[in-house]
């Protein structure tokens, strides 16, 4: 599955910059042909979606085109390379307790020292000891990390507490009961042999009246996912907000505004930036999952294919919902130093979702709170991939969380394309949402009935 998802994701992207540079290659080509404008109405999203393709092909072309896009889908992958390579190159190597004797060991006890090592996830190196003097100072120089005397007496080079979680402390407690045990059977009057049976004794097997829970171990991939999609939301809602904003500034909007509706320009705008944060989120997560597989690197361990799908459907779904939010603010700003009154306010709900989804992700323990975040669709896309990811979620609650989400977004999308509508040609002073809400459209439809406002209008507005 991973080769797939990462030539998926390289093809996407070449794709996208082929299809590009041959647009690009044939408009200058035919320049001086008055067929050549005609040129970009042959793309594939202009086939498809029309005049909102036409829009959704520029923007596509000018984000990809940008520096800030490729300098930063650049830093994006670098970042995520060396989260995933430097901890396998720091990584020790699983090194066996090493374990000094002092004495003999019967077999009967090395294979329940073996045994008792195995429960806690280790392999033991028996290293033999000629006197207790030997064993003191391969203790104290590290050569051996506990010391069996006898089969008698263990033998440490600190104390251990209670909350020690050391090699020495683990092997000291699991040693001490193995060691007793064998020893009171001893004292019993059992044989080696007998003794041996009881060391090998199995656990009896346990049923339950309840299925177990499907809660999982929080992993560092479901953190990852959460960093990106919040970094991915915040820089693609920034993109809507400042070019709607720059264009209204630099009254491009007005030319545009005279061969588009102003539905169609804003869906078109929305349709290209969603095309580029698509291919961008699959090529990043193509590479994090190759990248992973090639070193054998444990970050994205837990991280199954529905926890990827979740986090991809939630990116979708959650830059579906702000979108439409932060292209209507845009559309109210008079200048670009208003933006940024406009930002903070919008990215709340972002912040809110994303600090107690990644508080849940790192501590493993929903909260009822989280749970009600992950059906309102501001904080969705944070707390229900969450949920998935340590499997407290099952098909039908995510149904229902991606249908509200649905919902939400046709809603708010009629809604921001009403005010963007009413608000895009209101030059001279920032818009105010009253007005907005008093307000009839910007002006009478014109002979071609696209509803933009005339120049009349547009003063006698002012």
């Amino acid at each position: 599955m991973t080769p797939f998802i990462v030539l998926a994701a390289v093809a996407v992207f070449v794709t996208i910059r082929l299809t590009l540079r041959h647009r690009s290659g044939r408009t200058r080509a035919g320049a001086s042909s008055p067929k050549s404008l005609e040129a970009p109405r042959r793309s594939v999203l202009a086939s498809v979606f029309g005049d909102i393709g036409l829009v959704a092909q520029r923007e596509v072309r000018e984000r990809i085109r940008g520096r800030v896009f490729q300098v930063g889908t650049i830093i994006i992958l670098l970042v995520v390379v060396a989260a995933i390579v430097i901890p396998t190159l720091t990584r020790s190597k699983a090194q066996p307790d090493r374990v000094g004797v002092v004495g003999a060991l019967s077999a009967p006890v090395k294979t329940a020292l073996v045994a008792s090592d195995s429960s806690i996830g280790d392999t033991m190196a028996l290293v033999p000891e000629p006197d207790i003097a030997a064993a003191d100072a391969d203790l104290r120089s590290g050569r051996v990390d506990i010391v069996i005397v006898d089969a008698k007496e263990l033998v440490v080079k600190a104390a251990v507490s209670a909350n020690d979680v050391s090699t020495a402390a683990q092997l000291s407690r699991v040693f001490a009961t193995t060691l007793g045990t064998i020893a009171a059977f001893e004292a019993a009057g059992l044989s080696a042999a007998q003794v041996g049976t009881l060391s090998h004794a199995q656990p009896l097997p346990v049923t339950s009246l309840q299925p177990a829970t499907t809660r999982r171990k929080p992993s560092p991939g479901s953190v990852v996912s959460l960093i990106l999609v919040f970094v991915m939301l915040t820089q693609y809602s920034t993109w809507i907000l400042t070019g709607v904003a720059e264009e209204k500034s630099s009254r491009v909007v007005e030319v545009l505004l005279g061969a588009l509706r102003p539905a169609q320009l804003l869906a078109g705008k929305v349709l290209g930036i969603g095309l580029v944060a698509l291919a961008q989120a699959t090529l990043i997560v193509g590479v994090a999952l190759g990248v992973s597989s090639g070193v054998g690197s444990n970050l994205l361990h837990g991280s199954g294919p529905m926890t990827v799908l979740a986090a991809l459907v939630w990116l979708i779904l959650g830059y579906g919902f702000y979108c439409w939010l932060y292209a209507a603010a845009g559309s109210t700003v008079e200048r670009q130093e208003q933006i940024q009154s406009l930002a903070f306010p919008l990215s709340l709900p972002l912040i809110i979702g994303y600090v107690v989804s990644l508080i849940t992700a790192t501590t493993g323990k929903p909260s009822t709170f989280l749970e009600v975040l992950a059906y309102l669709p501001p904080t969705a896309p944070f707390a229900m991939p969450t949920l998935v990811s340590l499997g407290s979620a099952t098909w039908w609650q995510f149904a229902i969380s991606v249908a509200l989400s649905i919902a939400s977004t046709i809603a708010v999308a009629r809604l921001a394309t009403s005010i963007y509508r009413r608000a895009i040609l209101r030059t001279g002073r920032r818009v105010r949402i009253r007005e907005l809400i008093s307000a009839r459209p910007a002006g009478p439809r014109d002979q071609d009935g696209r509803g933009f406002a005339t120049g009349a209008d547009r003063r006698s507005q002012r």
